[in-house]
């Protein structure tokens, strides 16, 4: 018990996913706060610290329906482009259009959906930038020290330096865009429609939700098992032989 109460709950939830649904459940941030113990975890959300651990329990106990960490990076990286990069793309244009129409419609009954809609559109454009960076820059170096590694060869010391940096710049991010759209499920309600709410109105609020759920789940990936792996393989490689043969 002392052990798991000690444990980040970043790494929990990098052990087993299944666990994430017991975080989710007692309002703990597993993905871009999940630097911390469980045990400050609990204390800063007022959860019973035996409890979470006792439900955790449960969940480690089951077999995890994907074992993320022993995946090689390079096909994490494609995992995470093709699930989670490529959803974003695909439901961003379609909230875009639910949320101007529901503004043009429910605006003045619901002030709400005006800052709503700003706070989506400001998040939709930082995570476009953000992916970009992501898949032109940090995921292509990390599959060429996965490349070199696995062959043997030499690694060119990449132009930002140091792997920290880039990944440093992706986790500031990642912690601001679940800044957004926490303070998006606050002013829905938690995505709870109103009363008067038609069915358009129902469908985004359950579009936003989904949208959040998997942004964490991409998050998680990258900040929690991703990135600590990659800035561990970057250690193995001598730059300054590299640089001398070169």
């Amino acid at each position: 018990m002392e052990k798991l109460a000690q444990a980040k709950v970043g790494e929990i939830v990098a052990t087993n996913f299944r666990t994430s649904k017991v975080f989710t459940a007692h309002n703990i941030d597993f993905c871009c706060g999940g630097g911390i113990t469980l045990a400050d975890a609990c204390q800063k959300q007022g959860q019973d610290l035996e409890e979470v651990i006792k439900e955790l329990g449960v969940a480690l106990a089951e077999k995890a329906e994907n074992d993320w960490q022993a995946l090689p990076l390079d096909q994490l990286i494609e995992n995470i482009v093709e699930t989670h990069h490529n959803y974003v793309r695909a439901t961003i244009p379609v909230l875009t259009i639910y949320l101007n129409k529901l503004c043009r419609v429910h605006g003045q009954n619901h002030p709400e959906l005006l800052e709503i809609n700003a706070l989506f559109a400001n998040g939709a454009e930082a995570l476009r930038v953000h992916m970009e960076k992501e898949e032109l820059v940090l995921f292509p170096y990390v599959k060429a020290m996965v490349q070199a590694k696995n062959a043997g060869f030499p690694l060119s010391k990449p132009h930002f330096e140091h792997i920290d940096n880039p990944v440093q710049c992706m986790e500031a991010e990642h912690e601001a865009e679940g800044a957004r759209f926490k303070k998006i499920a606050q002013l829905s309600n938690n995505y709870t429609a109103p009363a008067d709410a038609c069915q358009t109105f129902k469908v985004t609020y359950a579009l936003l939700e989904e949208f959040e759920q998997d942004l964490h789940k991409h998050v998680h990936l990258e900040n929690n098992i991703l990135f600590p792996s990659a800035q561990q393989m970057f250690q193995l490689f001598d730059f300054q032989t590299a640089t001398n043969n070169t």
